[in-house]
């Protein structure tokens, strides 16, 4: 077995251990800390990689009632702010910029320390590429996003840097849900796990929660974590006044079946529940267009065809976010 990171052990325990590991069997690094930011593309470069110049997204927009000028100063502003923080960091440490698209290539370092700079799906959309290392989110427009795993001021990067390295500062430790495959596939998401249908059909599956099995047909299920509580699962949560409440740090999931409907083959005595050391299987009865998506990034999935048989349960992967 491996030994674990600095950051792995900084994120379970409350008493942080010296960032430079031992020699026993360890290596010790010399390398000061890097710092990688991470960011997505702003509407406005969105645009222009689909319209290829400013002229053609201008006229795009106009004929919608819409004006670029907005859009371009959204992006002026986020620039402005990246250029601020990323000047923050000490100039013997190391820095790396990786956008979203780019996540899964990018290698990130066992001792990164890794600055989102954007909404809080960002925060979301790289925890699953991480394994210990400590998340920074800065919120660059607080006028337009919520900032819930941003907890991190723009002009205080460089002081919160300081004291992460200095072991001066409180890690959350945000539970992750798990999908794992027969196949040995896996996929983990910060706020929650879709399965279903990639299109309007109706899933098609056998749901066991250990103490039922039954056959369903339904919309779908939601798979929340205590941070996806806050967001797609609240509205059915509301919706079917459900009693599973999770708070962002414990160490358990809560499942929703969507619309389950009832017929002479499937039941809907499965509607919702709460996952704490054990696991929900399933087993698809989709022919085809079953999937498996994290964090709302369809494009990011697994499929789930007929005969695959999936466990969804508590990842042993956690984000450390940091709040200073």
């Amino acid at each position: 077995m491996l030994p674990r990171t600095f950051w792995q052990i900084s994120c379970a325990n409350s008493a942080l251990p010296d960032r430079r590991w031992s020699k026993r069997g360890k290596v010790v690094s010399s390398l000061p800390p890097r710092v990688v930011f991470a960011v997505r593309e702003t509407d406005f470069e969105l645009l222009l990689a689909r319209h290829a110049t400013r002229q053609q997204a201008r006229f795009f927009l106009e004929t919608r009632g819409q004006e670029l000028s907005k859009l371009e100063s959204e992006h002026q502003r986020f620039n402005e702010v990246l250029h601020g923080v990323r000047a923050q960091v000490p100039d013997e440490w190391r820095q790396a910029l990786v956008r979203r698209d780019e996540f899964d290539r990018f290698l990130f370092a066992p001792d990164d320390l890794v600055v989102a700079v954007g909404q809080d799906g960002l925060v979301a959309n790289v925890a699953k590429y991480l394994d210990g290392q400590p998340v920074l989110g800065i919120n660059p427009a607080p006028d337009r996003f919520d900032g819930v795993l941003l907890p991190v001021r723009a002009d205080k990067l460089g002081e919160t840097l300081r004291a992460v390295v200095a072991r001066d500062c409180e890690f959350q430790r945000r539970t992750m849900a798990e999908a794992r495959l027969d196949t040995g596939e896996t996929l983990v998401a910060l706020n929650e796990l879709f399965i279903g249908h990639r299109s309007h059909q109706s899933a098609r599956y056998t749901i066991d929660t250990g103490d039922v099995r039954e056959q369903q047909s339904s919309s779908g299920l939601i798979v929340a974590t205590g941070t996806g509580a806050t967001g797609w699962a609240r509205s059915i949560m509301e919706a079917t006044a459900s009693p599973h409440q999770l708070a962002p740090e414990e160490n358990a999931l809560a499942y929703f079946v969507r619309e389950p409907f009832p017929s002479i083959s499937t039941g809907t005595s499965v509607r919702s529940g709460k996952l704490n050391d054990g696991a929900l299987a399933m087993q698809s009865r989709m022919n085809d267009g079953g999937v498996i998506f994290a964090d709302g990034i369809e494009q990011d999935f697994l499929a789930f065809d007929w005969g695959r048989q999936l466990h969804i349960g508590v990842s042993g992967r956690k984000l450390c976010l940091v709040r200073p």
